[in-house]
């Protein structure tokens, strides 16, 4: 099977969102380990969606000091910010309250963190195990940055909240340290 960008036409979003499901389920069946199916996912989106300049992941952990947080995990893009304490950024704060954080313009998000200027439109969305209720559900969230202003809307929402839930239950997600 081949994976390109080319090949998903976002003219017809959730046309477009089915077709990359249906690929990320095979990118990812018949493999558990978190750091290759993060790794695998993160390539296969950023190559899929026009318009990003980053796609990643985020996972929690707790600091030396005890505090919760999130860490970089595998993504696509320029370096990244490394640490994001829960509740900051777009990041933090969809990891807290465990939702999809939709961000048309970041530089009107309070807190937001600029790990890229480039960056100005943003969604995140929590990786959460079904059926697992509070703190322990929450495995990480998946970034999505691009440099166009307003590019994600509610199809790239659903869609993208599809991808998340494939993408949480495919993996034998780290115990949270």
């Amino acid at each position: 099977m081949s994976f390109g960008g080319s090949q998903y036409d976002f003219s017809d979003k959730p046309r477009a969102y089915g077709e990359l499901a249906r690929d990320l389920e095979h990118l990812l069946a018949g493999e558990r380990n978190w750091i290759a199916n993060a790794a695998n996912a993160a390539a296969l989106i950023y190559g899929a969606l026009p318009d990003l300049n980053w796609a990643g992941f985020y996972l929690p952990v707790t600091s030396p000091s005890g505090a919760r947080e999130l860490v970089v995990g595998p993504f696509q893009g320029m370096p990244a910010c490394v640490r994001i304490a829960m509740g900051h950024g777009v990041c933090g704060t969809a990891a807290q309250r465990r939702e999809t954080l939709v961000v048309p313009d970041v530089a009107a998000f309070e807190g937001h963190i600029a790990c890229d200027s480039a960056s100005r439109s943003e969604i995140v969305l929590p990786l959460l195990l079904p059926g697992v209720a509070g703190e322990a559900g929450l495995v990480g969230v998946l970034d999505l940055d691009s440099p166009r202003l307003a590019r994600f809307d509610d199809a790239d929402r659903a869609g993208l909240e599809r991808l998340a839930a494939i993408i949480a239950g495919a993996c034998d997600w780290p115990k949270v340290r």
